[in-house]
């Protein structure tokens, strides 16, 4: 999963970099691997910093005051599709035709056929394992096509209608052609999000963000919010913006995921609340665990696995009339356990990330909630430290239902043997990750949650639940 955004001002003499540093640190909980920005300034020049690291460590003041230009792309990325290596630290850019900036967040289902193509026809060298370095070489082939010496708006439609009959998968994207503006454009099926906003300066020009969600634009005074939709493309320059589907007659599945894991609760993705969503979560899942436990459970305490899992605890503590408490501090300082690439560093990290205070645990009956279980190493831990600040038992509520299938639209869940439910019951679960007993959310309620805020959706991805996949 990775965070992208693109920022073309007004004034050509204003500089984006400030904007898309900001924007990629109110994105950095979407990935902590990689950071980069590249901005366009006079004459198409280019200019690019990008880095593996956190936002705060791979930018410096004076590297920011280089990226000189009033139209840029950002991206964090953590590795889903190829390595870690400093080398597929995104944006990407080739120089023919025209210069092109891509930023990519998701993964391509075919990309071995798409190397192939490049390699055998199209003759495009491909320096990286990365499938979002595919995308743009695809783009770029299809632009190249044009023979022109400088191309309009029909030309780039034309070109991303090339792009979605060849790519296959779940991506959303923000591109940038030297000189020319922003375009962005988001799979057939809209697994993956993408949204646009205005803002009106002083001077009654407008200047134009994307992002990966809401509250970048929101945080720095865009509004207008726009979400750009399945198959369609959108081209924003100075003169304004231009729309076009691309490729129609593909269901509508976000991915449910985003809802419960992936966004921050203050977002807004395709007319939902993340933070509605994940109370609706709660509730649902309260009558989960009344079902499993019984009325008379002897559960004293309810009790967050910080952050994503607050909104959806409080309201199951509200609905199930048990006291709600914090009992576990966080270190904001380290990054989020689940993207980490690496199972060893995943574990380790827990612990520092964590605290457990064992006022709020000694001698109770608790109910931990979190969003999710994955690989069933951070419940592991998490558990294990409930049972050492001397908790006597350990119920463990997850919104989301059992993960058994892998992800292949940009999430790091690359085999089933990771997955701790895979092949196992909610019962050998439980005992695989030291709990007295584990409550599931059921898939029907988890979608019901988020679509009771938008029933125009009617289905999702909710491919790593049920192993039946969109593309």
């Amino acid at each position: 999963m990775c965070g992208i955004n693109g920022v073309i001002l007004a004034d050509p003499s204003a500089s984006a970099s400030a904007e898309l540093y900001e924007g990629l640190g109110l994105l950095q909980h979407r990935g902590q691997d990689a950071a980069g920005i590249i901005t366009c300034g006079d004459k198409g020049r280019l200019y690019q910093c990008k880095g593996n690291g956190m936002v705060r460590d791979v930018f410096e003041p004076r590297q920011l005051l280089c990226l000189m230009g009033s139209l840029g792309v950002g991206h964090v990325r953590y590795p889903t599709a190829g390595t870690s290596s400093n080398a597929e630290a995104q944006p990407f850019y080739v120089n023919s035709p025209y210069g092109i900036v891509f930023a990519h967040n998701g993964n391509l289902t075919n990309s071995r056929e798409l190397r192939d193509f490049l390699d055998h026809e199209a003759h495009r060298h491909v320096n990286t394992d990365s499938d979002s370095e595919l995308l743009l070489n695809i783009f770029a082939d299809h632009l190249n096509k044009t023979g022109k010496f400088r191309v309009n708006e029909e030309d780039i439609f034309t070109a991303l209608q090339g792009v979605y009959s060849q790519c296959i998968g779940g991506y959303a994207c923000v591109g940038m052609i030297a000189g020319f503006g922003l375009v962005g454009f988001r799979d057939p099926n809209g697994i993956r999000p993408l949204i646009y906003g205005e803002r009106t300066n002083r001077d009654g020009n407008t200047d134009y963000m994307m992002a990966s969600e809401s509250v970048v634009l929101d945080a720095l005074g865009f509004a207008n919010f726009v979400d750009v939709r399945p198959g369609e493309a959108v081209i924003i320059t100075r003169n304004g913006v231009s729309r076009r589907m691309c490729k129609e007659g593909m269901p509508f599945t976000p991915d449910i995921f985003e809802y419960v894991y992936f966004a921050r609760p203050d977002s807004i993705m395709d007319g939902v609340s993340v933070y509605k969503a994940r109370l609706a979560m709660g509730e649902a899942l309260a009558s989960a665990v009344l079902k499993t436990l019984g009325r008379n459970m002897d559960v004293d305490v309810v009790i967050p696995v910080p952050d994503t899992s607050r909104c959806s605890a409080l309201q199951a503590s509200y609905k199930l009339n048990i006291l709600y408490r914090e009992g576990f501090v966080k270190n904001r300082y380290i990054g989020r356990t689940f993207i980490m690439p690496g199972q060893q560093q995943r574990k380790k990290s827990v612990r520092r990330k964590l605290n457990a205070m064992n006022m709020e645990f000694n001698g109770k009956n608790v109910l931990l909630v979190d969003d999710s279980i994955v690989r069933g190493t951070t419940s592991y831990e998490i558990i294990q430290m409930a049972r050492e600040a001397g908790a006597k038992k350990v119920y463990f509520a997850s919104c989301a239902p059992p993960i058994r299938f892998p992800n292949v639209y940009g999430i790091d869940m690359p085999t089933r043997q990771e997955l701790v439910a895979h092949n196992r019951t909610a019962e050998q679960v439980a005992e695989e990750i030291g709990a007295d007993c584990v409550i599931y959310q059921e898939l029907d309620d988890l979608v019901q949650s988020v679509r009771k805020f938008n029933p125009s959706i009617s289905q999702f991805d909710v491919s790593v639940f049920n192993g039946c996949y969109i593309t």
